[in-house]
């Protein structure tokens, strides 16, 4: 388990931009069992590949687009240990991957990005999959 000093920082990157840390689990089948409408969710981590695409690409994403989740929380993985298997238990049928991003609607899965899928791309890449993935899920009907 990583020291909570060493993930703080890490934390603050998704929290300081409206991310709910989602840190015991508890607080992960509340956030779920209460969720209305749409509900980005970042399974964070220490590597590389988080620091240099997956948070950078998320926070991007919801700057830019006019569509957006409803609700956005995050677990860590390696830190908060009941919390990230909690989560990942609403993640199945994908195997454990950290970092991920999960996109729920509804308390239903309806788009995940494994780490495969963030590895070797860029932050702008990534930034721009998650918008057109708010785009598709996350726009209200008229």
């Amino acid at each position: 388990m990583y020291p909570p000093q060493l993930v703080a920082p890490m934390k603050a990157e998704l929290v300081d931009a409206g991310f709910q840390d989602l840190s015991t689990e508890a607080a992960v089948d509340n956030f779920m069992q209460n969720m209305k409408g749409t509900a980005l969710v970042v399974i964070n981590s220490v590597c590389g590949c988080a620091a240099g695409a997956a948070r950078p690409g998320v926070r991007a994403s919801l700057e830019r687009s006019e569509v957006k989740p409803d609700q956005l929380a995050t677990v860590f993985a390696g830190a908060d240990l009941e919390a990230t298997a909690k989560m990942r238990e609403y993640c199945l049928p994908y195997p454990p991957s950290s970092p991920a991003v999960a996109l729920f609607k509804d308390g239903e899965l309806i788009h995940f990005v494994e780490r495969h899928h963030i590895e070797g791309r860029s932050a702008e890449m990534i930034a721009q999959h998650l918008q057109m993935a708010f785009e598709e899920y996350c726009a209200t009907e008229a």
